[in-house]
């Protein structure tokens, strides 16, 4: 009986003899637990990841619609800024300026930190307060802004996606938060 005993140790890798040693082990700190260990880890780390987090659901179709539009204003305000910049000076830069703020809340929503909502929030505060400015100015002064911008007539160009997407952007930061703070007060 020592024969096959001693065979599979002998005759397996390493990791199958410490398997086979498993089972007769029964102190505590044998190899039981570290076994164990893995199953809590691997459940904390979704718990880490609040609900709602941009990198699922919702929030990546955030992100991506963000993304569209930083890339879609960045193209237009460099075209325009490069080939008629006389023509629509103002406008031209607000676009520029609307690229810029797209591509902030575009990086800081992927990113997802602490730090980085509360630029994405301050970004999307910017971006709403942007849109309705220049929406306002673009309707009562029409000379000024004789091409559109990505902000003009509050985003009508867009299908107003400029208007409601930072009410979008400021409501998911704020029920995100909202989640993170219900969390730190049920520990």
């Amino acid at each position: 009986m020592s024969d096959p005993a001693a065979s599979p140790q002998t005759a397996s890798s390493p990791e199958a003899a410490a398997l086979s040693e498993a089972p007769a082990s029964p102190e505590p700190g044998g190899s039981p637990e570290p076994a164990a260990s893995p199953g809590p880890a691997a459940s904390a780390e979704p718990a880490a990841q609040p609900p709602g987090s941009t990198r699922s659901g919702p929030g990546r179709l955030l992100v991506a619609v963000y993304a569209l539009f930083a890339l879609s204003a960045s193209a237009r305000a460099v075209v325009q800024i490069a080939t008629e910049f006389s023509h629509a000076p103002v406008a031209y830069v607000l676009s520029a300026f609307a690229a810029a703020f797209y591509i902030v809340a575009t990086v800081t929503l992927a990113v997802g930190n602490p730090a980085a909502r509360r630029i994405a929030a301050l970004s999307c505060s910017v971006e709403l307060a942007g849109v309705l400015a220049v929406g306002t100015w673009s309707l009562a002064d029409k000379a000024t802004f004789p091409d559109a911008t990505v902000w003009s007539g509050y985003g009508s160009g867009y299908g107003f996606v400029p208007l409601v997407l930072p009410v979008f952007g400021l409501l998911w930061l704020s029920r995100w938060s909202r989640g993170g703070r219900n969390r730190r007060r049920g520990r």
